[in-house]
């Protein structure tokens, strides 16, 4: 037998995050696409358009992950930022106070994209399931 339902009923759970491991071939995939394209078009050596481009990416990976695959995003977006935009290309180096702050901009990208993902789903779970959205029977005023 058929049983209709409708599909709009029930609390719906807050979506899960993707996988780390999956995060990080993102932030592997997707940094290397953007430092390449960006040395295509504007030349290697400009980490003043690298770092941006690179941080809107973290953010942007940060919005489906947990907040454990942020460090490792962060890092894996710092390693083509110093191995591909800063000359010698493929030369990883430090330089103490720079590649600090690179990280720390990285990171914190990273971390705001996965606070703001969280926040989106917690108000949207509270306005789902919230004062005067419960159903209580008894027409449209809800008390009986």
């Amino acid at each position: 037998m058929i049983k209709w339902m409708p599909l709009g009923t029930g609390a719906r759970p807050v979506p899960r995050p993707v996988a780390t491991p999956l995060v990080w071939a993102g932030a592997f995939a997707g940094a290397l696409a953007l430092v390449a394209g960006l040395n295509t078009v504007v030349g290697p050596g400009r980490p003043e358009l690298a770092l941006p481009a690179l941080s809107l990416l973290a953010a942007l990976l940060g919005l489906g992950a947990r907040f454990t695959a942020a460090p490792g995003t962060a890092l894996l977006c710092w390693l083509f930022l110093n191995g591909f935009v800063i000359p010698p290309a493929g030369t990883l180096t430090w330089a103490g106070h720079r590649d600090t702050t690179w990280l720390a901009c990285l990171l914190a990208a990273t971390l705001l994209g996965t606070a703001l993902a969280r926040l989106a789903h917690a108000r949207a779970a509270y306005r789902r399931l919230g004062p005067g959205r419960a159903h209580n029977g008894g027409g449209p005023g809800g008390r009986v």
